[in-house]
């Protein structure tokens, strides 16, 4: 059960997107595993991609369509990711975009090919191009929640996030959907996530709205540690409101990019929530470093130890837990005696041991949440960083064991 997450909020179509679903038998039959999105011509698109080196077949291929054009089309497919599948994978990604082309009157380069799903299985194009027609046919504006169920491998629950701001007089959008449980520790990109905002600006500046909003958000969490082949993140900008930004210090960008940075906060969040077989939702906030990329380093060491997610799990306050990954993060001239850990509310650590006045009840009584929050001060610097995870569960394991069966 996702922690946390009750249903998908109301989400408002976006003016410039089109979505369209199928049902491709792809890996199991009767579910939605094909989707397409349709962009408005005169839209800008921003997008990150995973660096795992080998990165899927459709990476590669997005990533070089989206240096010739603007795309017009997003062909997603799940249960199988064309990933670990040489240049036949190659040739079968570069299949799919020609088929939608030609479909829907455009150059190849115009598609942009996302897979996700199995390693190493060949793609089933066939399946796939069988199914496009249909896709095209349901198009609709407001299909935004169908899509997020369209992109869903072993989530539990669909994904998405949608916002609407007054800017300059304007009523502008934001609305998103993003896929993931497992395989989760985003490298400058996330798993799936697409979003799009009826605002207009020049691509390297939706590049860089796009970058502040992943860095304070898909970057920021951490389910397994385990960092896929086919992590990606697209941004459109249809133009459609007539709000149009030129710079960063233009009337209102301030105000979009807070905005941006809420939804996909939002997005990133419901992943970890949706974890494989999470019962927790953990934020682990490290202050007083001195540097952000330190407070990360101690925040990863926190999230990533299998024995303090077993221990959540549990419901088991082993603070000595705690205490070992911040020791073991590689900080160097670390003073532990000025490290104050809290769990929740509830002090753990001080003066290099456990503090005083700490009980095995109270630390009991924060445990038995499901969200918790650990902050631990360093006490060296003015710097913060933070990390969201879950915790690992025996539904994990199982999940995993079984993932091909």
């Amino acid at each position: 059960m996702a922690v946390g997450l009750m249903g998908l909020p109301t989400l408002h179509p976006v003016p410039g997107i089109r979505w369209g679903t199928a049902q491709a038998g792809i890996k199991k039959p009767g579910r939605t595993d094909v989707v397409l999105m349709e962009i408005a011509a005169g839209s800008t698109c921003a997008a990150v991609y995973t660096r795992n080196a080998f990165c899927a077949a459709p990476v590669i291929v997005a990533k070089r369509h989206g240096v010739v054009t603007t795309p017009s089309y997003l062909l997603i497919n799940t249960g199988n990711a064309n990933a670990g599948t040489g240049e036949r994978g190659l040739k079968d990604a570069e299949k799919c975009c020609q088929a939608v082309a030609e479909l829907m009157g455009c150059q190849p380069e115009q598609v942009l090919p996302f897979s996700t799903g199995v390693i190493g299985e060949p793609l089933p194009v066939d399946k796939i191009l069988a199914a496009l027609p249909t896709a095209k046919a349901s198009f609709n504006e407001a299909l935004w929640a169908e899509a997020a169920r369209g992109i869903m491998t072993t989530d539990t629950v669909p994904k998405a996030a949608s916002k609407q701001i007054r800017i300059n007089g304007v009523t502008v959008t934001i609305s998103g959907i993003s896929k993931g449980a497992g395989m989760i520790r985003p490298d400058m990109a996330t798993m799936l996530a697409y979003i799009a905002t009826d605002v207009a600006m020049p691509m390297a500046l939706l590049q860089q709205a796009l970058s502040e909003a992943m860095n304070r958000s898909f970057n920021c969490i951490t389910v397994d540690g385990d960092t896929s082949t086919n992590d990606s993140c697209v941004l459109v900008a249809t133009g459609k409101s007539g709000v149009r930004f030129e710079s960063l210090t233009a009337p209102g960008f301030a105000q979009f990019q807070q905005a941006l940075n809420e939804v996909c906060e939002t997005l990133a969040q419901a992943i970890v929530r949706d974890g494989e077989g999470a019962t927790k939702f953990i934020t682990i906030d490290v202050e007083g470093g001195s540097s952000f990329a330190e407070c990360r380093q101690v925040a990863d060491a926190v999230a990533h130890s299998p024995l303090v997610k077993t221990a959540f799990f549990a419901s088991d306050p082993n603070w000595g837990r705690i205490l070992a990954a911040v020791g073991r993060a590689g900080v160097a001239d670390l003073d532990i005696n000025k490290i104050v850990i809290h769990l929740g509310d509830v002090c753990i650590v001080r003066n290099g041991g456990r503090d005083p006045e700490y009980t095995e009840q109270a630390g009991q009584k924060v445990m038995a949440n499901e969200e918790i929050t650990i902050r631990i001060n360093l006490n060296r610097g003015q710097h913060r960083g933070h990390v969201w995870t879950c915790d690992f569960s025996y539904d994990y394991v199982k999940i995993n064991a079984e993932y091909r069966t």
